[in-house]
This record gives C-alpha cells, structure tokens and sequence, in this order.
C-alpha cells in the first residue's frame, strides 16, 4: 500500500475581497506533492489571485493557507520569503528585468533569497544548467530585448525553476504565444513535473494546455513528449479547476470535466474525439 501524498498547497474555506468585493469566495483545495493543477475559468474570474494568495502576496480575509504544511495567515514577511524561495513563478509576459542579462535574470533568486544558501561558486553552473534545461543554453550574455517573446517566456521559466522549487505556480504561460512555441513551453513544464516531481498549479485559456499536461509524460532518454498509457497515465495526476466569479465551480479529472453538462464549464472545455 503506497504512503500518502506529501501535501504542498492547501486552501481553507479562503475568502478574499478587494475594496469590499468578493474576488475569491469559501474557496477550499489540496495540491499534493508531484499533482498538476490546470484552472480555468473567464477573466476576472480569480485566477491569478489564487496565485498571488498562494505566495502570500494577498492575504484571505477568511480562511487559511497552508505552503508546505505552513500556514501562512499571520507570518512575519521575512518568513514569508522564506517560503517564496521554495515557490518557482512564472509570470504571464515573463517579468524579466531588462538592464539585466539573461545569466543575470536567471541568477537572481540564487544571489539575493537568503533562504536558498547557494553557494557564490555554484551560482554559475546552476544558472547554466537551467538555462539548458529551457534550451537556451547560448544566451547567457543576452538581453531580454534581443530575444524573441518565445525566448524570452523560457528564460522566465529558467529563473522559476532554477532553484529546483517543490512548487511551481504558473499565470497563462502561453498567452500570446504562437502554437509551436506554446507547445514548446508546456514541454518545458511537463519536463518540470516528471524530472523533479514538481508540483505545478497552471492558470490558462487554453484547453489544449490542459489537455498535454493530463495525457503526456516527458521522455528523458528520448528529449520529448510522449502519451501517457496504461500505468504511465496513473503516475501523471492531473486536477482541472474551474473558477466562476471567484467560487470554485469544479475540481475533478479530465473524463469529468468533458461530462459536465454546465454551459460555463463548456466554454472552456474542447471534447476529445
């Protein structure tokens, strides 16, 4: 009989109001160690400020929030960043800072979050291996403005993962992205999940973003994705989310998804043939 999860995320009952406004309402969930999380839902509707919850950027009005078994309801902001330094965040456009490097940008969370103790010499190999990791390998002396929105969406990525986070919280990492390069980033963040067992909560328009991370599993040996069958497909846990003006309409797998008959959800929702 196999040990239970470890739990890495969890909402309790969370309610939070902007100006006296709902914007997140009793909104309760786990994410377990090494679970993908795909959250739907229309503009305005909660997304990104269940992530910037989730970092402890907003505070709930009501509720908890618990980051690996912490709650984080009542931290001091230095052990606040102590908890952010285990929490990759890949930001919509990428947020990198453009007077920097792309060595720079990605070396960051190593140089400055104390918590992570890298030492000065590893600072380098690590900046490089993540970079390689995205396939950027070649562009540590770059700026971001000489690099595509594609690239640049990956050095992002690079940064959020360069300190091997337990957590990876991601706001429409496709977003504005053609479909080859969109196919190339979710890759990137499969690769995340299967290699280091991340646990990935992904904000996104787009189903067929869902649709990789619930059916494919990254293939080390062979460099790419590959359906994910029979035992492989129970080894790839994948929850969608559904949120509608800050309450959780829907939390389930994929098969359940596809068979609600909401008209909301079938907004978001492109059936499998």
């Amino acid at each position: 009989m196999s040990e239970p999860s470890q739990s890495i995320l969890r909402f309790e009952g969370v309610t939070v109001e902007f100006d006296g406004a709902p914007v997140l309402t009793d909104l309760s969930f786990e994410a377990v160690e090494g679970e993908s999380r795909v959250i739907l839902g229309a503009a305005g509707s909660g997304k990104t400020v269940l992530l910037k919850t989730s970092l402890g950027l907003v505070k709930p009005d009501r509720g908890k929030v618990y980051v690996f078994g912490r709650d984080l309801t009542g931290l001091r902001e230095k052990e606040l960043f102590d908890i952010r330094s285990r929490i990759g965040m890949l930001f919509q456009e990428g947020a990198l800072f453009d007077s920097l490097t792309i060595e720079e940008n990605v070396a960051y969370p190593l140089m400055y979050q104390k918590a992570i103790h890298c030492p000065p010499e590893q600072i380098v190999p690590k900046v490089t291996e993540a970079l390689e990791f995205v396939e950027l390998g070649e562009t540590l002396e770059k700026f971001p403005s000489e690099l595509s929105g594609g690239m640049r969406r990956r050095a992002a990525l690079a940064r959020a993962v360069v300190t091997n986070p337990p957590l990876l919280l991601c706001d429409s990492p496709t977003a504005g992205l053609d479909p080859i390069t969109s196919h190339t980033i979710m890759t990137l963040l499969i690769k995340a999940r299967d290699v280091a067992r991340t646990t990935t909560l992904v904000v996104t328009h787009r189903y067929q973003d869902g649709n990789l991370i619930a059916n494919f599993r990254y293939n080390s040996e062979q460099g790419r994705l590959e359906p994910a069958r029979n035992g492989a497909r129970r080894d790839v846990r994948t929850t969608f989310m559904v949120l509608q003006e800050g309450r959780l309409l829907f939390e389930g797998n994929q098969d359940q998804l596809e068979a609600s008959k909401d008209p909301y959800i079938s907004k978001f929702v492109k059936r499998r043939e």
